[in-house]
C-alpha cells in the first residue's frame, strides 16, 4: 500500500540534521524525496564512523527513504537543471540563508512564480522580520539563546548544553509538520506558499510552554521556570540497589503510595493534599519519596507501582535499547543489507498508519546516485544531464 504522502515530489537542499530529518519524514510517509547537493556533499557524510568514505554514521540516520543528486548551483546548467525540477515538484525546502538562497535565484518569491503550487519551506536560523534575520545558526547556538541552555545552569549549576541536538531535531519536526499543513491548504486553495520555519523563535516557544510560568500573567504572579522539572529533587529515586524513574502525580496515586509507605498522615497534609499544594512544596515531596524508594530494591518496587497504577519505568542505557523486549517483539529495529555499506541497522518508522503504511523503501543514497535518473525524469536531454552533474 503507498505511503500518505504518495505522489508528493520534494526537493530538499538542506544539510547537517535539521532538514534532512524533515525530509526523511516526508519520505519515510511515502513522498519522493530529492536530496540535493552541493559537490562537497552534506557534511554529515563524514561524521561519525563509516565503512565508506562519504557514508558516515550520522548520515544513515538521517538520509534514508531519499535519492541523491549533486548539483553546483553556482553553474548555470546546474541551475537550469533545478529550475526544471522545481517545475514538477510539489516541495522546495532548504536550509540555505535567506540571502545567500536569493543570491542564487532560489529565493521563494522567484520559486513560486515559477510553480505556483509549490510549498517553499524556508528553514532559517530567524524569523525574516527581525533583526537577527540572516545570522548563521546552529543547534548549540540555539541552544543558548533560546533559554536550553539557562534550563541546565539552573539545574546543575553551571551552563551546558542538553546532551542531544535538540533544537535541530524539535525543529526539524516542526518543519516536517508545517510542510504537511500546506500541502494539505494547497488541496483546498489550489496555491502555495511560502513556509518560513525559524530555529530561534521554534525553540523559545518550546522552552517557554511551561517554562514561562508565572509570567503567563501581566503583570507576573510568579517567577518564570516550572517548578516541579526544575527542582533538584526531580530526577531517578535511588532505591536500595539502584535507581528507578517513577511519577507519582495525581491525588490517587500520592494516596496509595503515602498508605503503601506507611505514612497514611501525609494523605491530608496540607502541604501534599492537591496538585497546587504539591506544586508548591515540591523539593520536599520529592525528598520525602526518595526515602520511601531508598528502602526497597528496584525490583521489589516495580510489583508495588503495578498493583498501585503509578508510572514507572527501569533506566535504559542507550545499548539497553536494542535488547529492550517490546522493541524486540515488534521488530523496532530493522536490518537491512545495504549495497555498498553492508549489513545496516536503523530505528523503525514510529508512526504507525491503518491503511497507507509508513514504510523504508529505499535505504541511503551514495553521493549523487540517483541523479541522471531524477534529470531523465525532469525532461532533460542527456547533453543537458553531462552539463548540468558535477563529474
Amino acid at each position: 500500500m503507498p505511503g500518505p504522502l504518495e505522489g508528493i515530489k520534494v526537493l530538499d537542499l538542506s544539510s547537517v540534521v535539521l532538514g534532512p530529518l524533515a525530509s526523511q519524514i516526508l519520505g519515510d510517509l511515502g513522498a519522493d524525496v530529492i536530496k540535493i547537493e552541493a559537490p562537497e556533499g552534506d557534511t554529515t557524510r563524514y561524521t561519525g564512523p563509516r565503512r565508506s568514505k562519504d557514508m558516515a554514521a550520522l548520515f544513515m540516520g538521517l538520509n534514508r527513504n531519499k535519492r541523491s543528486i549533486v548539483l553546483d548551483l553556482k553553474k548555470p546548467a546546474a541551475q537550469e537543471a533545478l529550475w526544471r525540477l522545481v517545475g514538477t515538484a510539489d516541495v522546495f525546502m532548504h536550509s540555505i540563508r535567506p540571502q545567500k538562497i536569493a543570491k542564487l535565484g532560489f529565493g521563494h518569491e522567484d520559486v513560486l512564480v515559477r510553480n505556483g503550487r509549490i510549498v517553499y519551506a524556508g528553514i532559517h536560523g530567524y524569523r525574516s522580520d527581525g533583526p537577527y534575520a540572516g545570522n548563521p545558526a546552529y543547534d548549540d547556538v540555539i541552544q543558548g539563546q533560546s533559554g536550553s541552555v539557562d534550563l541546565m545552569n539552573r539545574l546543575v549549576g553551571e551552563p551546558r548544553y542538553m546532551p542531544t541536538v535538540m533544537a535541530d531535531k524539535t525543529c526539524g519536526l516542526v518543519s516536517a509538520y508545517s510542510i504537511m499543513a500546506a500541502l494539505v491548504e494547497r488541496e483546498r486553495s489550489g496555491s502555495g506558499q511560502f513556509v518560513e520555519i525559524p530555529m530561534y523563535e521554534t525553540m523559545v516557544a518550546y522552552n517557554l510552554t511551561e517554562h514561562i510560568y508565572g509570567h503567563a500573567f501581566d503583570p507576573p504572579e510568579d517567577e518564570m521556570g516550572y517548578t516541579r522539572v526544575l527542582t533538584p529533587s526531580r530526577r531517578p529515586y535511588k532505591t536500595s540497589d539502584g535507581y528507578i524513574c517513577v511519577l507519582v502525580y495525581t491525588d490517587p496515586q500520592w494516596k496509595s503510595f503515602w498508605q503503601e509507605a506507611g505514612r497514611p498522615e501525609f494523605v491530608d497534609d496540607p502541604r501534599f493534599i492537591s496538585l497546587g499544594s504539591r506544586s508548591d512544596n515540591i523539593e520536599e515531596l520529592y525528598r520525602l519519596a526518595g526515602e520511601y524508594f531508598a528502602q526497597r530494591t528496584t525490583a521489589e518496587w516495580m510489583p508495588v507501582l503495578d498493583r498501585l497504577e503509578i508510572p514507572y519505568a527501569p533506566i535504559a542505557t542507550l545499548e539497553d535499547l536494542l535488547e529492550d523486549q517490546h522493541l524486540s517483539d515488534i521488530e523496532f529495529f530493522k536490518k537491512a543489507e545495504h549495497p555498498t555499506e553492508g549489513n545496516i541497522v536503523m530505528p523503525d518508522i514510529p508512526v504507525q498508519f491503518s491503511r497507507t503504511p509508513a514504510k523504508i523503501d529505499r535505504l541511503q543514497p551514495n553521493f549523487g546516485e540517483h541523479g541522471r535518473e531524477i534529470l531523465r525524469e525532469a525532461g532533460l536531454n542527456e547533453d543537458e544531464i553531462d552539463s548540468a552533474l558535477v563529474r
